[in-house]
């Protein structure tokens, strides 16, 4: 390609809309190669090489931010970027071939109602994205990846299912009070556990945990398909007594 793209070209050309590349080059993510005098963005090959880049951390599940710092580095490796996503799309393409080889199973079967939710053995990778999308490099990221460098896959699994163990747990409380002794017992064990095999899970971390397993989405549904419907609410409701009792 030699001839510069317009923005309404390049959205044509990624599948990125006009808004987002206008936002990118507002936080100084994406700045366009050429103004013209009319007001046109211009983007060259450079340009589209770095939205290249930046769709492909953005599947990683790194924040705007960091990818930014990321593509600033003065040492960064496009190779191990592109390891990275091959890496990703490997397991994506892995975890389906499971689910089509589990749902032919079950069909011949004959069972009627599926429920993946409750095999998925990658929460705890699902944990690491969440950690990193809301304290991106804080201490207790660190301490998240120096904890779990050392794990094998097997290890992880296992970690997961103990760990959505405890929403189980939660789920089989839901009849008490959230500031009942069992239930808050439960909330103090949780927090022990991600203190152990995570990073050092203060009160304040936990409420943010609280808030973030009673907020909707794909972790509340993970949560209420182990408890039962309600069991994310109830988490949150007993993490927020638990650390008012404390303060």
């Amino acid at each position: 390609m030699t001839d510069k793209m317009t923005v309404h070209e390049v959205s044509e050309l990624t599948g990125v809309s006009i808004r987002t590349l206008r936002y990118y080059d507002q936080i100084g993510l994406l700045p366009p190669t050429e103004v013209t005098e009319a007001g046109y963005r211009l983007y060259d090959d450079t340009a589209l090489y770095r939205l290249q880049c930046i769709m492909l951390f953005r599947e990683l599940e790194f924040p705007l931010k960091q990818i930014r710092d990321i593509l600033d580095s003065s040492d960064f490796d496009r190779n191990r970027a592109l390891e990275q996503q091959i890496t990703l799309l490997e397991m994506k393409r892995e975890h389906l071939d499971n689910l089509i080889d589990l749902a032919r199973g079950i069909k011949g079967l004959g069972v009627r109602k599926l429920n993946f939710n409750v095999f998925d053995t990658k929460k705890i990778d699902e944990y690491a994205r969440q950690a990193k999308e809301s304290w991106g490099q804080t201490p207790e990221y660190k301490e998240f990846e120096q904890k779990s460098a050392g794990r094998t896959q097997e290890e992880d699994q296992k970690l997961s299912v103990e760990f959505m163990g405890f929403f189980a747990e939660f789920g089989a409380l839901r009849d008490l009070e959230p500031s009942d002794e069992r239930v808050q017992a439960q909330v103090k064990n949780m927090q022990d556990f991600i203190t152990e095999h995570l990073y050092t899970c203060s009160d304040k971390i936990l409420l943010c945990l609280g808030k973030m397993y009673a907020g909707g989405g794909t972790i509340s549904e993970n949560i209420d398909s182990v408890g039962g419907e309600g069991t994310a609410a109830f988490a949150a409701a007993a993490i927020d007594a638990y650390v008012a009792r404390r303060q």
